[in-house]
């Protein structure tokens, strides 16, 4: 179904059964495929291939030459049925390209509300992003990568499959993660070392002095004690019970497998 309102360019190849929402703008050379569902507000500029069971939501903006929702790259998929989920209000920018899930893998990439994907960025099958996250050019996330609110990973990055990047954390330009990055900090090389917590984006974000502190403390509890996340967590624990800032960093280790970056 195509909404009345819905733009259209004549060059553009809408598949019957793509269900197009409101005022939604589709540019020339765009292909759509059936099981494509675009929400309301979404501009597609031209040459953007949007293909298998992808659902777009409300008021992104898609550049051109962008790819989404195409067949993945892990040699195990067998042409399942698998999903690809976009949020709203992300931009999406020049030549993106975004691989639908796996069965292995949950069989859904999923991205969330207000990111930014600038240009030649690549998020393969099963990638987890949240929300307000910024991806600078050629920034290239392998399967099955968590990327949780607020993340910054800097241009030419590259991050190993399974890694989780936990909320506020900035990851410099060129950096190579290959082990999780817990929240707040910032990191960069190859591989990427921790250098501090990202003191700067959280002041931006509205934290309190209070807060700041905590999370300093809880920073050097990880990586000045020379004691074991083990050892440390029944600290990070009393922290949290007055800083709700810091139960971020207790569902991060709940949910870390690949060991943190050091």
């Amino acid at each position: 179904m195509i909404h009345s309102t819905a733009q259209i360019h004549p060059t553009a190849i809408v598949e019957e059964g793509a269900q197009i929402g409101e005022n939604v703008v589709i540019g020339p050379f765009c292909i759509i495929g059936a099981e494509v569902k675009i929400g309301k507000g979404t501009v597609l500029n031209s040459h953007v291939i949007v293909k298998g069971i992808t659902d777009i939501g409300e008021d992104n903006h898609i550049f051109q030459f962008s790819s989404i929702g195409e067949i993945n790259q892990d040699l195990k998929y067998q042409g399942e049925p698998t999903k690809t989920i976009i949020g709203d209000r992300n931009r999406i920018r020049e030549h993106v390209t975004i691989h639908r899930g796996t069965i292995q893998g949950g069989g859904v990439t999923r991205i969330g509300d207000d990111n930014l994907l600038m240009i030649n960025a690549h998020i393969a099958h099963d990638c987890q992003i949240k929300n307000r996250c910024i991806l600078a050019n050629n920034a290239t996330l392998a399967g099955h990568v968590e990327l949780d609110d607020f993340v910054i990973v800097g241009g030419m990055s590259a991050i190993h499959q399974f890694v989780i990047v936990g909320a506020h954390v900035m990851l410099g330009g060129g950096s190579m993660v290959s082990q999780d990055v817990p929240p707040y900090v910032m990191a960069q090389g190859n591989h990427a070392r921790p250098f501090g917590v990202n003191i700067e984006g959280l002041k931006r974000r509205g934290f309190d002095k209070s807060t700041l502190h905590a999370i300093r403390n809880v920073y050097k509890l990880i990586y000045r004690s020379d004691k074991t996340l083990e050892e440390v967590m029944p600290e990070i624990e009393h922290y949290a019970k007055t800083e709700s800032a810091i139960s971020f960093f207790i569902n991060f280790f709940k949910r870390s497998t690949r060991g943190i970056i050091r």
